[in-house]
Parts: C-alpha cells; structure tokens; sequence
C-alpha cells in the first residue's frame, strides 16, 4: 500500500497539545507548530481499523493485553535489533515517561544522585527535581557537528550518591543514534560504580537508512543486568494518546523490584485501545514505518539543504534518528529567549526552546518535520522573508 503523508489534515478543535498550547507558548496561535513531537501524517489505517473494529463489539469493560500482546513485540525486537530477552523480562507501562519516575521513585531516595546528559529531554529534569533527587548534569560535546559523550566529564561527576543515570537512546533532541563503542564505554563506567541506566529508546524504531540502533542492554553482560529500557509504538506509529509502552529488564532482582512498584502504584494496565492498536503496530507496520520514515528523511534533506544555500547563519544538527532537528541559531545574534520571539512573532514558527532542554541548549531551537512536504517549504521561505526583512 502507497501512503500519502502529502496530506494536509487540520488539527484544530481536536484538542490537540500542538495547536491548543500554541497561544499561550508563544504568545499568539499565528504560528506553524512545530514543536511538540508527535507527526500530522494521519495516524496508519491499521490501527484505526484495529480499534474501529473492536467498537464493534458494545462492551467496553476492563480488558487485559490480547494473548500475542508481549509475544509480538518481542518478535519485532528480535528482527529490528537482534536482541532476545527472556518473555518474563518484559512488561507493560502506560507511557515511558511516567514510568521512568517510577524508576526513579522505586530504585533510588530522596537526595540521591542521578546523571543525564543535557541538552536532553526536558522531562528528565522535571523528573529527578519533582521528586527530591540531585540533579547531576554530565553536559554533551558538540564534535564534527554530531553530539558525543564527555566521559573524563561523567567520572569527575560520580559520587558515592550517584545511583542512577537516564540515557536518551537514540538521543533527543540531536537525533543522534550512540555508537556500540560509546555505549560500551558508558556500560563500563556504568557497571563499576554501580550505576543503574534507565535507557529510554522510544525512538529506537525511528532511525534512519545508514545508521543502526543498539539497545543499551545488548552491549554485555553487565549492561543487561544493570539496565532498565523502555520502548514504545506510540512515536514510530503516531498515536501517542493512546499511551502504550514497554519495559524490558532482563535482571531478575531488578524486574521483580520493579513489578511489585507498580502493581502497588497501580499502574501496570493500559486501555482497551492501546492494547489492539499496539498489536495492529507491530503485526503490520513496518511497511508504514518504512515510507514514513523515507518521507520524514526527505524533510530533513529539504530543511537542511535550505539552511544550507539560504540562512547559513543557523546550522542544523542532521539526525541519525526521528523527525526532529536541532538548530544552532547563534549566527542570528540574538539570546535565546529573543530568538524563540523571533521565531514566533516574525517568522510565525512555533519551535521548542533549547534551553528547556538544559545547558547546552543555549541559542538553539528545536524543529519537528513530521509534517506535509508544503508546510515545511512554507516554514522555510516565512523564516527566510523574516531573518531578511
């Protein structure tokens, strides 16, 4: 089947985050929001033909995962990443971000330590913050125009309060997909000092052709045993309102731990909903996921090319990874928050700050081209007219 993510599909009135926060992010709703990641490509005809035809049936009563719910994601697993962890390893959450603080809430104490490696998803932050940890920040690199680890930086920054660190894999925002060596390197220091990595790889099913992605507990032995990684359709497939997500841990000690945290947080069951559309996801995606992912590619090429021959002052970050591009604006002369107005109010583009995704995001914004081809020509010429006016 021929997918068409040409289409232009008007999101008003749904109440959607991208469009309904607009006003009050930036200050007016005049703009293109490319900002909250999730895709306007209509959402794939088999997940909503998986949910349509359980509207079918007049009953919506408590349901539990359908019997293939673990078996086929552990099958997708094993053909994208080669990796096979045990059936009992893995679990159901609803949504990788409510349960990585359920990580942080169940393995670590108030006042413990925990790394991340900003600029990194702002939700880390307010996490660690939200529930009385030490936020401890071992700052990304910029090398060759690619994000890379600053590891002699981790190890000056371990103490003996230092219980767990959350990797971004592939990382948001730089889209950059982490090297079996760096990944080993990280494992190492890691493992010895007895370190628990949260890895949230939501956009693992999201890399692009020539670049490959390695979970975090298929590095060694000792990283499967230290590691607790979270995976998802819901970025890939564009239905990230139906929440559905997964972890895998594949030690035993860990996975019974975290078990008991959420069925006595009551929060180890998903919708009715979520449940089909994941198996619809990963029963008959991957065609979907493929052209969706050479469109999101053709983007990128569009927007960095663009950058490229017109507004050389601003310097895009190619992703390995997903539909988001991190721009280096400091060519522009402004600070950050005069840029984010800029941007806003001039060029009427409604981008993410990048200083909300802590330091180093200063004098860059993040862009989503999950959109129709048009809309993201349109962004280009309002941002050229504006920065030349």
């Amino acid at each position: 089947m021929k997918y068409n993510f040409d289409e232009i599909i008007d999101r008003a009135n749904t109440d959607s985050v991208k469009v309904e926060r607009c006003k009050a992010l930036f200050g007016t709703d005049k703009v293109l929001p490319l900002w909250v990641a999730d895709m306007d490509f209509r959402t794939p005809d088999f997940i909503m033909n998986a949910i349509n035809k359980r509207m079918e049936h007049p009953i919506l009563g408590y349901t539990i995962p359908p019997r293939n719910f673990f078996d086929l994601f552990l099958m997708w697993i094993k053909d994208h990443y080669n990796w096979e962890p045990e059936k009992r390893s893995v679990g159901f959450v609803p949504g990788i971000v409510p349960a990585i603080a359920l990580t942080v809430q169940c393995f670590t104490q108030p006042n413990d330590e925990i790394i991340i490696q900003p600029p990194v998803y702002h939700p880390f932050i307010h996490i660690i913050k939200n529930n009385n940890r030490s936020l401890v920040y071992n700052e990304l690199k910029v090398v060759k125009g690619k994000f890379e680890m600053d590891f002699e930086d981790l190890e000056s920054k371990i103490t003996s309060k230092t219980k767990m660190l959350i990797l971004c894999n592939p990382h948001n925002p730089g889209g950059k997909v982490w090297s079996l060596s760096t990944l080993r390197k990280l494992d190492k220091i890691c493992s010895k000092h007895k370190i628990i990595v949260i890895s949230d790889e939501i956009h693992a099913d999201m890399v692009h052709t020539g670049s490959k992605h390695i979970p975090y507990a298929t590095v060694s032995a000792k990283a499967s045993q230290n590691s607790i990684t979270f995976m998802a359709p819901s970025k890939v497939f564009n239905m990230p309102g139906l929440i559905s997500s997964f972890y895998i841990i594949p030690n035993s000690d860990l996975n019974r731990e975290y078990s008991d945290y959420l069925n006595a947080s009551e929060s180890n069951s998903g919708n009715i909903f979520a449940y089909q559309a994941t198996v619809a996801c990963y029963a008959r995606g991957e065609n979907w996921r493929v052209q969706m992912l050479k469109y999101v590619k053709g983007n990128i090429d569009y927007v960095i090319g663009f950058l490229n021959e017109y507004l050389p002052q601003i310097k895009p970050m190619r992703p390995d990874a997903s539909f988001l591009i991190w721009l280096d604006c400091k060519g522009l002369g402004m600070e950050t928050d005069e840029l984010y107005k800029f941007f806003a109010h001039k060029a009427g583009l409604g981008l993410n700050k990048g200083t909300m995704f802590g330091p180093g995001g200063e004098y860059h914004l993040r862009m989503n081209v999950a959109v129709p081809r048009r809309i993201i020509e349109q962004a280009m010429m309002q941002l050229k007219k504006a920065i030349s006016f």
